[in-house]
């Protein structure tokens, strides 16, 4: 789960505030479905999941029934449906501050009225939404036909994710075909006072909000809530079964067991564990080095590069990255300087090619090609997964790259 900076603080021993609404604790990271429970506001929950520890705060529309099942058994027959306890959150925002549809004609909380929407925060190059997709998707065509619209609102985050062509070009990619909301000057996000990706809003058909998840995670129990809203609203014949879904590639369910490395920005504003030597300079070109170790989560320059505040552009060729981290699968979310100018590049683990660990934008022997700004799959290890040294270098300059995620 991602959330926007401006809406977080450091409250000390690693862990993030953010607007009163989720504590996590980014040394160590959670498994999602942990990190999306709620208490009343301004108090506090402790809670010690397997390796990690995680401090929840409440959401403004907090309510008893946004506790998440951690070691759920998704569409599991035997388990009936119940009633769930969904409290009535406040109305829809108005959706009228997206500065352009997709897939839709532009879309009104009044006129939505009757229908059960489910509105998905999203932003292409984000891990999080990417493994939430299968599960979206197969919920907007299971209930097209039963009354329920969802809508994704696209609230970029980094400057690149803006473009509107960017932006088609992903929902092509990953086959989303419902409506989509172009949220680039966050008007739609704040409308709904929203400070994560992904975020799920289910709105009965009456327009009101009655639940609510952020994060990952806690699929059954969503589309339980979607079940329930839907009957209420008249709906029939309403499947009582959820879905069952395996992502693939970028999309496929974190390994939690053996995930240790929080994600990683290479920016300036949010850039943490830099370990080069000279530290990092913001604004002018500097030559870099890596050390000789590399502490645990740590990461590294090496080469010519300007650092910005949420970028790094390499300005010379044969620049590096290095990072110490273990995780099953490790992407890089980086494009080329100058459109239509790809760059080669080449990833080593612990020194050698990664063979039989490399991840879908790279072959065995760790080449690839950088010819677009997107969430590059670079690494999924096999079993065991255990501590590696990760290494990218470019073979030439014109080379941004904004953060490290981890699966």
């Amino acid at each position: 789960m991602r959330w926007w900076p401006s809406a977080c603080r450091r409250v000390g021993g690693g862990f993030l505030r953010c607007n009163g609404l989720v504590d996590a604790d980014i040394e160590d990271l959670a498994p999602p479905a942990v990190l999306a429970q709620v208490v009343p506001r301004r108090s506090t929950l402790l809670l010690r999941a397997p390796r990690a520890l995680v401090v929840v705060t409440a959401a403004v529309f907090a309510f008893l029934g946004d506790a998440s099942a951690v070691g759920e058994k998704p569409g599991d027959p035997q388990r009936a449906p119940v009633t769930l306890p969904l409290r009535a959150q406040g109305s829809m925002p108005s959706l009228d501050g997206a500065v352009q549809w997709l897939n839709s004609p532009p879309l009104t909380a009044a006129a939505l009225r009757g229908k059960v929407v489910l509105v998905q925060f999203w932003t292409y190059s984000c891990i999080n939404w990417q493994r939430t997709l299968p599960h979206v998707r197969a919920w907007a065509e299971k209930y097209k036909d039963h009354g329920l619209v969802v809508i994704g609102v696209h609230t970029p985050e980094f400057s690149f994710e803006k473009d509107l062509d960017r932006i088609r070009r992903a929902l092509a990619h990953f086959k989303v075909d419902y409506p989509v909301a172009v949220d680039s000057h966050r008007a739609v996000w704040s409308a709904f006072g929203n400070n994560f990706w992904p975020a799920l809003y289910f709105v009965d058909a009456q327009g009101t909000i009655r639940h609510h998840h952020f994060g990952e995670g806690d699929f059954e129990r969503s589309e339980r809530v979607l079940q329930q809203l839907l009957k209420a609203a008249g709906a029939k014949d309403v499947p009582a079964d959820t879905v069952r879904v395996t992502g693939t590639g970028s999309q496929a369910q974190a390994d939690w067991a053996n995930l240790r490395t929080p994600e990683t920005y290479v920016g300036h504003d949010r850039a943490e564990n830099f370990a080069s030597p000279s530290g990092m300079t913001v604004g002018r070109t500097v030559r870099y080095a890596a050390p000789e170790r590399l502490r645990p989560k740590a990461w590294a320059l090496a080469g010519d590069w300007t650092v910005g505040r949420e970028v790094a552009l390499l300005e010379g060729k044969q620049g590096r990255i290095v990072h110490r981290f273990r995780a099953r699968d490790l992407h890089l979310v980086m494009g080329p300087a100058t459109q239509g100018r790809p760059v080669a590049f080449r990833v080593r683990l612990d020194g050698k090619p990664p063979g039989s660990a490399h991840g879908a934008d790279i072959d065995a022997q760790g080449r690839g090609v950088l010819a677009e700004h997107r969430l590059h799959q670079l690494v999924r290890q096999p079993q065991p997964v255990g501590d590696r040294l990760f290494e990218i270098e470019f073979e030439d300059e014109g080379v941004e790259v904004y953060a490290f995620t981890f699966g």
